[in-house]
């Protein structure tokens, strides 16, 4: 027995509240695993002023994108083998255990150990909740959901220091880890009870565990080499040479394994790709001079300067809308003139210049002046970030699609983590000296309670050395950015292909992500479309066609044609969910124009004139899905054509709306 239209539309609406439900609880695990990133920077010098560690307070971190960043590849190929849904639920169990252990945390070995815990966790959020996206999502309105994504991403990267600055002021620093536990409960509680993901077919992925190790061995034996480099050469030499020497045989272990296994985490292959080799490159310069400065300049602002955790967020602000303006303006330009080389080039000689202006700045700087090379410092950073992927992809095979885009932003993560921990070693370093030889009666590197209570003119001393020992940071920062400006030069700019284009503008942050060359494509095209008006885009295929319909009708005249007999409205209401009052509309024209015609029995069709302009409507659809596979070869892929077919059919589903 077949459902009434009103039970199937009851089932409609039930299916649209649970989507609603999922997709609102993936937001906000999402939004709290991306905040975890950023949202410590302008509570560390209170954490470090409670727990002590001024010297390695970069750890808290690093410890966290570190351990996010290693896991981002496995995430993906554990949801294809055991369902996305226990693989989501597991990644928030492991970060609310993290940001549990890390409110708890009494001393900062433990609070570095529970962020590397929390990260664990909050890779396989982000990750995963993008995944989940094309199970539950229908692939017409996934570009949408994907921009909402992008958006929250954005926008945690933007808030995080001034969320942060605001929750350490108005209670605890540690409350910045315990309120994820409430939010994240909700959400894992919605999860559980909405998320029913489709059959999971058999899957042939074949895991890289060993890879995988060796590159989360090798990150972590260089991230401490750069970061406790200076002490160990001094205190414990041998310590330092195992260490090293760590770091080079994993390096080495995982190049010969990656050159053996059957689905590497990264082929090697991928780096005789001129424009995969200097996007990397450039990548990795970008994250560290990102994570770097949004590690160091919230200590600057609060003990040099004396700004409460609010106000020092809202300075570090600028270089985060920096990024969004000149992201958005450079993807829009680049849409209409198709070259995108001269962006990284002025991007890099941009951020070349915000950090040499950053390693002037002294006692006396005002914070706002700060504040405006930060600015400057984010609008090299937004030039720079989204067309690198763009490059990168516009440049390799479609069998290297997938890889490469996630492997863009991998080196991307890889250099936050280790910038973090590089200019804080560099800083704490130089600080520990300058101490030392120029205020007499200092016993090295003070926390910032301490500082506070030094009494004058030894503070004042102490404040000048403190400043001036972030100066070799930001020049070595200059000097990474200007090898990042000579890379760009090298950049080969070739004619954009038809399917690749700048981001949207809400991904400006360009998130993690593991995807396979088709799951790419598929995301950069529904991309594109969901920035489309479909109703010019109707309007247009009926000029090209000769029709003289409305984009709605025309839109019934596809859907009567693809029936492939006749239907009554009930059936065509049922089949294609759209009201009563709307199908008897769009009945009425599409017979007024003689497209389409009633029988006695209620039931409708195409006439003569009809069916001719479907054929011409097929034909229109079939040209214009050959100028966008017009740069891959579909004879050699099919499943390319099968999924833009798919798409086809899906964008089709629903009637084009008129907008203003």
């Amino acid at each position: 027995m077949q459902d009434t239209p009103s039970q199937d539309s009851t089932r409609y609406a039930a299916d649209r509240r649970e989507l609603i439900a999922t997709f609102s609880a993936l937001l906000l695990v999402l939004l709290l695993a991306s905040l975890d990133q950023t949202i410590v920077a302008t509570a560390l010098p209170i954490i470090v002023g409670e727990i002590g560690g001024l010297s390695h307070l970069s750890w808290i971190v690093t410890a966290y994108l570190l351990a996010s960043t290693v896991v981002v590849p496995l995430y993906g190929k554990l949801g294809d083998l055991y369902g996305r849904r226990i693989v989501l639920q597991s990644a928030v169990t492991i970060f609310l255990a993290g940001s549990l252990l890390c409110g708890l945390a009494q001393n900062l070995p433990e609070l570095i150990a529970f962020r590397f815990l929390q990260g664990l966790g909050g890779g396989g959020l982000i990750v995963t909740a993008i995944a989940v996206v094309g199970d539950i999502v229908p692939p017409r309105e996934r570009g949408r959901y994907q921009g909402f994504f992008g958006g929250v991403f954005g926008l945690s990267t933007v808030l995080g220091p001034l969320l942060g600055g605001f929750i350490v002021d108005q209670f605890s620093w540690r409350w910045i880890f315990l309120i994820n536990l409430p939010l994240g409960l909700l959400a894992l509680a919605v999860i559980t009870r909405t998320f029913r993901p489709p059959a999971r077919q058999p899957s042939a992925t074949q895991i890289d565990y060993v890879g995988a190790a060796l590159l989360a061995l090798a990150l972590t034996a260089i991230v401490l080499v750069t970061s406790l480099g200076a002490t160990l050469l001094t205190d414990a030499p041998v310590s330092l040479f195992a260490l090293s020497l760590l770091s080079v045989l994993s390096l080495v272990g995982f190049v010969y394994v990656e050159s053996r296994v059957a689905d590497p985490l990264l082929p090697l292959s991928l780096f005789r790709n001129r424009a995969f080799l200097i996007g990397t490159s450039v990548g990795f310069i970008v994250g560290m001079a990102l994570f770097g400065s949004i590690t160091l300049l919230p200590i600057y602002l609060q003990v040099v300067k004396g700004l409460d955790p609010t106000s020092a967020g809202l300075h570090l602000t600028p270089m985060m809308l920096g990024v969004f303006a000149s992201s958005i303006t450079s993807g829009q330009i680049i849409s209409r003139i198709g070259r995108y080389k001269i962006f990284p080039v002025c991007g890099t000689a941009i951020m070349t210049v915000a950090l040499f202006l950053l390693s002037t700045i002294d006692v006396d700087t005002p914070a706002k002046l700060a504040s405006g090379y930060l600015l400057l410092l984010g609008l090299g950073l937004g030039m720079v970030m989204q067309i690198l992927v763009m490059a990168v992809q516009n440049a390799v095979p479609y069998e290297r699609l997938g890889v490469a885009t996630s492997g863009t932003t991998l080196f991307r993560s890889i250099g936050g983590s280790v910038g973090a921990a590089l200019f804080g070693a560099i800083f704490a370093y130089a600080l520990n000296e300058n101490i030392r030889a120029a205020v007499p009666g200092a016993t090295g590197v003070l926390d910032p309670a301490e500082i506070a209570n030094l009494a004058e003119p030894l503070r004042s001393q102490y404040l000048a050395e403190f400043v001036t020992a972030l100066h070799p940071v930001f020049h070595t920062a200059s000097a990474l950015a200007a090898f990042a400006f000579l890379l760009t030069l090298a950049i080969r700019e070739v004619p954009l292909r038809t399917t690749i284009v700048a981001e949207p503008m809400s991904d400006a942050f360009q998130m993690p992500r593991d995807a396979t060359s088709l799951e790419e494509l598929e995301r950069i095209v529904t991309s594109i479309t969901a920035r489309e008006n479909r109703w010019r885009v109707y309007q247009r295929s009926a000029e090209r066609i000769g029709l003289h319909l409305e984009p709605d009708a025309l839109w019934l005249l596809a859907r009567i044609g693809e029936n492939q007999g006749p239907a009554t409205q009930a059936a065509l209401e049922e089949r294609l969910h759209i009201g009563a009052a709307q199908c008897a509309d769009l009945l009425d024209r599409l017979v007024a124009s003689g497209m389409a015609i009633r029988g006695a029995t209620g039931h409708y069709e195409l006439s003569a004139q009809g069916r001719a302009g479907y054929a011409r409507l097929l034909k229109r659809r079939e040209e214009d899905l050959a100028d966008m596979l017009a740069d891959w070869d579909t004879a050699e892929h099919p499943d390319v054509r099968a999924m833009m077919q798919n798409l086809a059919k899906s964008f089709a589903r629903t009637p084009p709306v008129r907008t203003s």
